[in-house]
């Protein structure tokens, strides 16, 4: 099998959080990553492997992937032939409105998933369904149908009501670690540095550093990549060029911003771009 087997294909809701992506990868390697929304995949040929949570997992055909909202993740082929896939993006949103109309009052906690890699046929079998009828364009009323029954049917078989915990090294550098994630959502565009960071978190750079991966999962600079590949995105859909989507979220130029893009959503600007429903 030749690098030409390697393709992608994405789908994007234009009017809530929910898209759709179906790929089959040889050599593409995701950076660490993650995403504001749920995502959930199937492995359907060959095996993925990626790092998460302090460790390694393999996702074989037929199983599952979890992520839970920011949480972070890479991925890489973890067979000779690659590996294809397919992976629903809900937004937390979305979520929490179907619980809320399946029990008829606000729905509670949210729920989260404590296992990356699920063994389980029928929420395989859903999942497959959800994405057909999202990328085939089924009528609304089916995509709503399935919609709903998979989201209900992965908290409940799937996820659990109980809180994090964040194993961190007290309180003082958790508040350190959330007030630099607040100055990087407010100005993740500007080009701060970590001198300016830590000094407005109240710490030094190597505490800095240290609790906000412990807290997030990634270095601050990696978090503001992130920030501005998501405002990216934004962009495109608004009608943006990927030129001019990369030199407003503080990108040094389109190149580079185009590396990155694939790196972290293993699809280019512009394929995101024609997605639509």
């Amino acid at each position: 099998m030749s690098k030409a087997s390697s393709w992608v294909r994405y789908w994007r809701d234009e009017e809530r959080s929910l898209e759709a992506m179906h790929a089959h990868f040889l050599e593409h390697v995701y950076a660490p990553h993650s995403h504001d929304t749920y995502s959930f995949g199937i492995t359907d040929l060959g095996a993925q492997s990626f790092h998460c949570r302090g460790a390694n997992h393999t996702s074989g055909a037929g199983m599952v992937m979890a992520f839970n909202p920011d949480e972070v993740h890479d991925g890489r082929a973890a067979a000779e032939l690659g590996y294809r896939y397919r992976i629903v993006h809900i937004g937390p949103a979305v979520v929490r409105g179907i619980l809320a109309d399946a029990a008829a009052r606000p729905s509670g906690p949210m729920p989260l998933f404590v296992r990356p890699v699920l063994t389980d046929p029928t929420l395989t079998g859903l999942l497959a369904r959800l994405h057909g009828a999202l990328v085939d364009r089924a009528s609304l009323i089916e995509r709503e149908e399935l919609l709903t029954a998979t989201v209900l049917t992965l908290a409940e078989r799937g996820a659990t009501r109980a809180p994090r915990t964040q194993a961190l090294e007290g309180t003082a550098l958790r508040r350190a670690a959330r007030r630099a994630q607040a100055r990087l959502h407010e100005c993740f565009v500007d080009q701060l540095s970590t001198e300016t960071l830590a000094a407005e978190a109240g710490c030094s750079r190597y505490a800095l550093y240290r609790a906000f991966r412990a807290e997030f999962g990634m270095a601050p600079s990696d978090y503001q990549r992130l920030l501005r590949l998501r405002r990216a995105r934004e962009l495109l859909v608004r009608g943006l060029t990927p030129a001019q989507a990369a030199s407003s979220v503080g990108f040094a130029d389109q190149a580079h911003f185009g590396r990155w893009f694939r790196r972290t959503y293993g699809i280019t600007p512009a394929i995101y771009q024609r997605a639509s429903h």
